[in-house]
């Protein structure tokens, strides 16, 4: 099968178009620079761009959707043109292409509202209601996306949560910066119970969606390794496996989470591009409870996680040993 992958430069992407690759999938990467990943054909372009996406779904097959603006902070319309208006050139495309089935990959963030979550499935995307541009502008296009569903052009969500890794920029290097400086709060004592997935486990379920099509589509699944942690500990195994002090110092979750906000429109009246210390989005994230029930996702997908988050903090302490 002819796969097009966009976002094949970031760490899950090029995950998941490794994966496809070792499977014997015809591989097409499509992003604004070179994926890195042995075995495709890499499409430079942007998802903001008509002709550019047009010709990076030409003869493919299938789509595995996970080019986005993914930031905590920058303007609104950055986040409204390439997730929202982005995917929705994309479905366009491929469906004039003829392409059979599409997997888009969005992120639980597009049902949370900020409270607690403890052992939910996929709640229905609420732009509405989701906390930041770059959720809201997910569940616009998660909505986009599974609206597309028909008989002979499907379509599902995966919804990979907290994705970490060798080589995560997002996370693990941030954790790390900032745990060295002595930057890096617990919120709440780092009680809160969340899920995470490593990346291994999180592309592995994104290429089974794409063999479940028949049986899922139409419909959003979140995945996750199924081992809910105390966010602290989640923080100390990090900061181990990197060699850098763990947080030790507390601040209240209602203290950060205003203070996130606050920063928030700082960062965005002073136009800055780099990522902010804290945001509200982030302080919910690390003092409210959120994991997920993954008995549905695993039976829908036959799939279940193949690596441990006590083997994958094992194997992020021997990437960063060798380094």
């Amino acid at each position: 099968m002819k796969v097009l992958v966009t976002g094949a430069s970031g760490l899950l992407g090029r995950e998941v178009a490794g994966q496809l690759v070792r499977r014997g999938y015809d591989v097409t990467t499509f992003q604004r620079r070179p994926s890195g990943v042995a075995g495709v054909t890499d499409r430079c372009g942007s998802l903001t761009e008509d002709s550019a996406v047009r010709g990076a779904v030409q003869g493919a097959e299938a789509v595995i959707h996970l080019a986005a603006k993914v930031s905590f902070t920058g303007r609104p319309a950055e986040f409204d043109e390439v997730n929202v208006q982005g995917t929705r050139r994309l479905l366009l495309a491929a469906r004039e292409a003829g392409v059979r089935d599409l997997v888009f990959v969005s992120s639980p963030s597009v049902a949370n509202s900020g409270a607690a979550i403890a052992g939910l499935g996929a709640e229905p995307a609420d732009p509405e209601h989701a906390h930041g541009d770059y959720s809201r502008t997910k569940a616009q296009a998660e909505l986009l996306a599974l609206a597309a569903d028909a008989p002979d052009s499907r379509v599902a969500a995966v919804r990979p949560h907290v994705v970490w890794g060798p080589g995560d920029t997002q996370l693990v290097e941030r954790v790390l910066a900032r745990a060295a400086r002595h930057r890096l709060p617990l919120l709440d004592a780092g009680a809160a119970l969340i899920d995470t997935t490593y990346v291994e486990n999180a592309a592995a379920a994104i290429v089974a969606a794409l063999a479940r099509m028949e049986h899922i589509h139409g419909r959003a699944l979140v995945v996750t390794n199924g081992e809910p942690r105390p966010v602290g500990e989640l923080l100390a195994g990090i900061c181990a496996a990197g060699g850098v002090p763990a947080p030790s110092w507390s601040v209240p979750g209602r203290v950060a989470r205003m203070a996130g906000s606050a920063v928030e429109k700082v960062w965005l009246r002073l136009g800055k591009q780099d990522e902010p210390p804290m945001t509200r989005f982030l302080a919910e994230q690390l003092s409210t409870a959120h994991w997920f029930d993954q008995r549905e996702t695993g039976k829908l997908l036959e799939w279940t996680p193949a690596v441990s988050i006590d083997e994958g903090l094992a194997r992020l302490a021997a990437y960063y040993g060798s380094r």
